[in-house]
């Protein structure tokens, strides 16, 4: 009797990626199932009735921040295995990733081979950083022209802030849930370590990243 596939899940909203580790896998081994999602929204309703043993979790999604999918779906199902597969290397990202459960934080520039070897090594109960994770963690991060980054859908955010709208009419905007809305919000408090929206619409505006 073969051995029982291990079912590997990608999380990511851009199509070449997708494609691409699709190519990846079906050339590197026959041993994955492999599912893709496009939001997180999707994965999360999926692990609720079905089994998976991996996720290559991206940060940037259409509606959830994958931060916040990582915490969620380690909170609903903690025996899955979630590396972060991203271009995003700020440190505090990734060390919210770990925080919240990952077990691993991937750069999308990685080969192949890093990959597949990751997957092997979080299966085994390992943490797995690349060479690039691994440096940033390593930088003092009191360097104070070292803020974050902002993604695309985190200026839009911050701009209608600034504004003064509030969820409501922001989620409508953006057509976004109110809970995202939310979430989002939060994650940038955390991410720019500040307490409220008025510290980190200040914050912003000082360093003239709105």
């Amino acid at each position: 009797m073969s051995e029982e596939k291990r079912t590997l899940a990608l999380v990511d909203d851009h199509p070449i990626v997708i494609e691409g580790l699709k190519s990846v896998l079906s050339a590197w081994t026959t041993q994955y199932n492999l599912i893709c999602f496009s939001d997180g929204e999707s994965v999360l309703s999926y692990i609720r009735n079905n089994h998976v043993d991996v996720i290559l979790l991206d940060i940037s999604l259409p509606d959830i921040n994958g931060i916040e999918v990582c915490k969620m779906i380690k909170s609903e199902k903690p025996e899955i295995k979630i590396i972060g597969l991203s271009n995003q290397a700020e440190q505090s990202i990734i060390n919210l990733m770990l925080s919240n459960g990952a077990s691993g934080f991937l750069l999308k520039e990685v080969s192949s081979k890093e990959i597949m070897r990751g997957i092997e090594q979080v299966l085994n109960g390992e943490t797995v950083l690349s060479e690039e994770v691994r440096r940033i963690l390593s930088t003092k991060p009191d360097d104070t022209n070292s803020l974050p980054s902002l993604t695309k859908r985190e200026k839009q955010l911050i701009q209608l802030l600034a504004q003064g709208k509030t969820t409501a009419i922001i989620s409508e905007e953006l057509f976004l849930s109110k809970f995202t809305v939310d979430t989002y919000r939060k994650n940038l408090l955390h991410k720019f370590s500040v307490k409220n929206t008025s510290e980190l619409l200040v914050l912003l505006l000082e360093n003239k990243m709105v």
